[in-house]
């Protein structure tokens, strides 16, 4: 017999006395089992690794609640998370990059969470670097709690600096043009700058320091042809032409560390999991020679990227609320500390940087100050074939095949392309269909 057969209804009170005995002596138990939540949590890239560490105090905490940790390679996580969709088959909670958390919020595959928000002791928004925090906002929805921040700015040899004449790093882009100049020499294979020309991230950089927005119109047309991309894209293409920077990818670049260390680039424009690249990669004589500083600007201090990773609920998870204990438990400045000390993640809230590793580390100090200054992307599910379509015209221009105002125009025509359907669809979303003509 198996469990909760049903007996003849003669004897029903000794069919389900030997019911229970049977399952009893064969299963331990027919009785249900105690109430509890299996989450599964997608992760992407390293940060699985880390994330498995953080977890048994929380399960402690919560001992009916088991995490499943899935760990998606980076190259196939964004194809993953599009396929469990189409599927029905998506995690309750996932990391998300922020540049892919429009286009699932699009799908309406995330849960909303300014209601959880407003009722938890933990997550506190004020407490977030703004510009962050607004990155999980969609048309006004917000849909995830940022988890690490990730934002560019100077990796600088202060040796190579002071040798120059320069007693600190450059605030405006004159300054920076003048360092560029003096630490440059090509004919000893020695540059100002490494600036890879397949990588959007340096260009977008000095595009979001501008006034005007990237695209227009509510994110239905490009706007790269504006005065300030321009003025962005001509700074960009001279530190080329001026041979401050060698027009090469990352992968002829070969190990940017080692020549960093060799004095090959006097600046590297990168991310902040390169503070533990330097320090393990360089020998502890060289150590004191580098240090970070912020971008700098037009006219002064410089905007950032705000990136990073947050963490979202989907809507299809039968276990939200077990989800979001889970978030809390990770935007806990503690927690939030463990996890920069085990992979260097930076945390996004304020708090989180008062204690551990952070407060005192001279190195992370830049990203801080950087933190305060930053803007994000356009909130549109196709900024980043966008951004993949401006680097390539960008490598047009500095090729000398374009000029400024051709490559801004040609970037202006791709990303319209791009942007097709999304105007098609906000325009029909706008219409009343009761003022529709009949057919």
């Amino acid at each position: 017999m198996t469990c909760g057969a049903r007996p003849q209804r003669s004897r029903r009170s000794l069919w389900l006395a030997a019911a229970i005995a049977l399952c009893g002596a064969l299963l331990g138990s027919c009785a249900p089992a105690p109430a509890g939540h299996e989450l599964t949590f997608w992760t992407i890239g390293r940060e699985g690794e880390a994330i498995v560490k953080l977890l048994p105090a929380f399960e402690r905490a919560h001992p009916d609640i088991r995490v499943k940790v899935q760990q998606l390679p980076l190259t196939a996580a964004h194809q993953k998370l599009l396929t469990a969709f189409a599927g029905n088959s998506t995690p309750d909670l996932s990391q998300l990059g922020n540049t892919w958390l429009p286009e699932l919020a699009a799908l309406h595959a995330l849960e909303p969470l300014q209601a959880r928000v407003d009722r938890s002791a933990v997550v506190q928004p004020h407490d977030y670097f703004a510009s962050i925090w607004a990155t999980n906002v969609i048309d006004g929805t917000l849909y995830g709690v940022p988890w690490y921040v990730d934002t560019r700015l100077l990796f600088y040899r202060k040796d190579l600096l002071q040798k120059a004449g320069f007693d600190a790093p450059p605030r405006t882009w004159a300054e920076w043009r003048s360092q560029l100049a003096a630490l440059s020499d090509p004919s000893q294979h020695r540059y100002g700058i490494l600036l890879p020309t397949n990588e959007y991230e340096q260009l977008m950089s000095l595009a979001l320091q501008q006034p005007e927005p990237l695209l227009r119109d509510g994110g239905r047309y490009g706007n790269f042809e504006s005065a300030g991309f321009k003025r962005a894209l001509a700074f960009y293409v001279d530190t080329f032409k001026l041979k401050q920077a060698p027009a090469i990818t990352n992968v002829e670049a070969g190990n940017p560390w080692t020549e960093f260390g060799r004095g090959v680039y006097a600046f590297y424009l990168s991310g902040p999991w390169n503070i533990g690249e330097f320090r393990s990669r360089l020998p502890a004589s060289q150590q004191d020679d580098w240090a970070t500083a912020p971008l700098p600007g037009p006219d002064g201090a410089g905007i950032g990227v705000a990136g990073g990773s947050s963490l979202v609920i989907f809507r299809a998870s039968k276990h939200k609320d077990a989800a979001w204990q889970l978030i809390e438990y990770l935007s806990q400045p503690a927690v939030q500390q463990q996890f920069y000390d085990l992979l260097g993640d930076m945390p996004p809230r304020r708090n989180s940087w008062e204690g551990g590793a952070l407060r005192g580390d001279p190195k992370a100090r830049a990203f801080r100050e950087q933190l305060e200054q930053v803007k994000p992307t356009p909130p549109v599910p196709e900024w980043e074939r966008i951004a993949n379509e401006m680097q390539l015209v960008a490598a047009e221009a500095i090729a000398g095949r374009l000029t400024i105002d051709q490559a801004a125009a040609e970037i202006d025509r791709r990303a319209d392309a791009i942007l097709a359907k999304r105007r098609w669809v906000l325009d029909h979303a706008q219409r009343d269909p009761a003022r529709e003509p009949t057919p």
